[in-house]
């Protein structure tokens, strides 16, 4: 994909229950891309705007519903505990079925979401790979049971959609997406004004990475 020199707009999807670190890791990431690529935005949407409570108490506020959201690029689907209710949220389904594949993303339990909406079948995905607390099985296990693909990665593209793995590969799948857009280098000057090129480096090894 050729470079773009335009601004590029990049939404979150959050809801209640999210991961605080899939929330700050992506947005940061954002937040800090706008130095070297200046006009980057980012918005932060939910089904309704305003506050949304995430996993350990903190609230924050969307920025837009998801239904009436501004105009995007990459619409960034989080995960945390809460995936267990929104893989039964019809109108959230149909609102992502109805995405074009290149605009779709998820990071950790966020591809599970994309699953239940039916836009991963057929198709290579990663997510968070251990199983937690009283989890009985894991991201990984639940989201190869059926018409997906499961791998272990930092971060996997295939048909349009990327999908990265748990927790801290936020950032990694969040940079992804930046050098997606506007190319291998502008991603690493990104990567070093975050002081994560040597760590991003290194996840470039993972299975699906490109």
């Amino acid at each position: 994909m050729r470079p773009r020199s335009d601004p590029a707009t990049f939404a979150v999807l959050v809801y209640d229950d999210v991961e605080p670190i899939d929330v700050g890791a992506t947005a940061g990431v954002f937040s800090m891309a706008r130095r070297v690529l200046p006009g980057v935005t980012y918005t932060i949407l939910a089904e309704a705007k305003g506050p949304v409570r995430l996993a350990g108490g903190l609230t924050i506020l969307a920025d837009a519903d998801w239904r009436s959201a501004p105009a995007y690029d990459v619409l960034l689907v989080t995960g945390g505990p809460g995936w267990r209710q929104q893989v039964g949220n019809e109108a959230l389904l149909g609102f992502l079925r109805q995405q074009p594949p290149q605009r779709l993303a998820s990071v950790c339990t966020g591809a599970l979401i994309l699953a239940a909406a039916g836009v991963l079948r057929g198709r290579r995905a990663t997510t968070r790979r251990l199983a937690l607390g009283s989890e009985q099985a894991s991201p990984q296990q639940l989201l190869g049971g059926g018409e997906v693909e499961s791998v272990v990665a930092a971060v996997v593209e295939d048909g349009g959609v990327v999908t990265g793995g748990g927790v801290a590969l936020a950032i990694d799948t969040a940079l992804y997406l930046i050098g997606r857009l506007y190319g291998e280098e502008a991603r690493g000057d990104v990567a070093r004004s975050l002081e994560y090129d040597r760590a991003l480096a290194a996840n470039r090894n993972f299975l699906g990475y490109r």
